[in-house]
C-alpha cells in the first residue's frame, strides 16, 4: 500500500508540473528544480525503514548527486552555439548523465 502511494504521489507532481510547462514554462521549471523528490523519499524512507543512519547516507548520497546531475544541463545550454538539434542535445545529455553516474558513485564512496 506505501508503495502504491508513494508512487501516486511521485506521479502527480510529475503531472502537474508537466501540465504546468504548457502555460507556466518558467514556473514549471522552478517547480521541477526543487528538492520535491527530496523533500518526499527522505520522510517516506525513514517511515518504511525505521532507520536515521540509512536515511542519512541517503541525503548524503542525494547531496553529493545534485553538482553532478547539473552536468545533464550543459549540452542545452551550448547547442545554438554547436548547432545541435533538440535530440542530439539530448542524447549527449543522456551520455553526460550516465558518466556523471559513476563520478557520484566515485565520490559518494570517498565522504
Amino acid at each position: 500500500m506505501r508503495f502504491v502511494f508513494n508512487m501516486l504521489l511521485a506521479a502527480s507532481v510529475v503531472g502537474v508540473a508537466s501540465w504546468l510547462s504548457r502555460r507556466f514554462p518558467i514556473t514549471a521549471g522552478f517547480i521541477v528544480a526543487l528538492p520535491l523528490n527530496t523533500l518526499l523519499v527522505l520522510p517516506l524512507s525513514y517511515v518504511q525503514h525505521g532507520e536515521a543512519g540509512n536515511t542519512t547516507v541517503l541525503a548524503r548520497s542525494i547531496f553529493t548527486a545534485i553538482p553532478v546531475t547539473m552536468a545533464f544541463f550543459l549540452p542545452f545550454l551550448f547547442a545554438g552555439k554547436l548547432g545541435l538539434s533538440f535530440w542530439q542535445a539530448y542524447a549527449l545529455a543522456c551520455l553526460t548523465l550516465c558518466l556523471g553516474f559513476f563520478v557520484h558513485r566515485m565520490v559518494a564512496q570517498l565522504l
